[in-house]
């Protein structure tokens, strides 16, 4: 799993770094890598896809601040 997490993190790092450079395709292809090592990474931590996508639909159902306020204090 952590050979998972490792390869999602550098996806996300080169996502980030062809957006900020406004490379559109490379960024696509990264997003798409993304994606996939999300899903994989899901997978090995037996957490089903449908409890994503039922976090992202509370999160549209309420404010970006709103949702902050809601969250634990540390």
């Amino acid at each position: 799993m952590e050979k998972c997490a490792q390869k999602l993190g550098a996806a996300a790092a080169q996502a980030a770094i062809a957006a900020v450079a406004g490379k559109q395709v490379e960024l696509a292809k990264e997003a798409g890598d993304v994606l996939y090592h999300l899903l994989v990474l899901l997978r090995a931590s037996d957490v089903p896809l449908s409890a994503v996508m039922a976090e992202l639909e509370s999160r549209t159902a309420q404010s970006g601040l709103a949702e902050k306020a809601s969250r634990p204090k540390e």
